[in-house]
């Protein structure tokens, strides 16, 4: 009978398991839209834009993201203490294909029309200790709507190592360690930045490849694979 349980387990744990594995072993599945939504499948198109989640960067707005991943999103500005204000939607958990995940949408918006946002918003609040949360008012929710998408950002809920992000991407052109902690492998011909912690997160910025320097790091630290 114990031989059976532990059968019976290893069976329903094959059935759980082997459809991811496939699914990272193989992108050709029958689902091509579920392949195409994939955070690996990125198309640099030949005006230095980009396309992937079925977005194109720079063109397509932040409201397409809503036929994507649907309604449940929070749009606000974002506010660092070291760093400039940003007009990000939010969205807590998508399918991104067949990878689940957390995905933000910088907007691409002039800065006196940002800072008239926060002027008129409703209220300003802390998300962490030094970041502030700026809530807008309903038609500036609806002009975010309407602005181009600058960054895309995709926080993977299951972490992608280095072996996993090379096999799809290649080789790095450059390699940029930030601390002990954070190390990015940048890919400017696809406009793709990875950030791999050594806790386990992972980290996926995607920008238009002509404007790779809004990704671009310092190169103090950095290496290039060819040297």
């Amino acid at each position: 009978m114990k031989k059976l349980v532990t059968a019976g387990i290893v069976i329903i744990l094959a059935i759980l398991v082997l459809p991811v594995v496939w699914v990272m072993l193989d992108d050709k599945g029958p689902d091509t839209e579920a392949v195409a939504m994939l955070p690996w499948q990125i198309e640099a198109l030949p005006d230095g834009t980009s396309r992937v989640f079925g977005l194109t960067l720079g063109e397509s707005l932040v409201g397409d993201a809503r036929a994507r991943f649907g309604p449940d999103v929070d749009i606000a500005i974002v506010a660092p203490r070291d760093r400039a204000p940003l007009l990000e939607a939010y969205y807590e958990s998508v399918n991104a294909g067949f990878v689940t995940g957390k995905i933000i949408l910088t907007a691409d918006i002039e800065d006196d029309e940002l800072s008239a946002m926060r002027e008129r918003a409703l209220k300003e609040s802390y998300m962490e200790s030094v970041t502030r949360k700026i809530t807008l008012r309903p038609e500036d929710v609806q002009r975010a709507r309407e602005a181009p998408i600058r960054v895309i950002t995709f926080i993977p809920s299951a972490r992608l190592d280095e072996t996993v992000i090379r096999q799809r991407f290649g080789e790095p052109a450059q390699r940029v360690q930030r601390d002990d902690d954070l190390e990015h492998l940048q890919y400017p011909m696809l406009g793709l930045d990875v950030a791999l912690g050594r806790r386990g997160q992972t980290v996926m910025q995607y920008v238009a490849p002509r404007q790779f320097e809004l990704l671009a790091l310092p190169d103090e630290g950095a290496e290039s694979p060819a040297e």
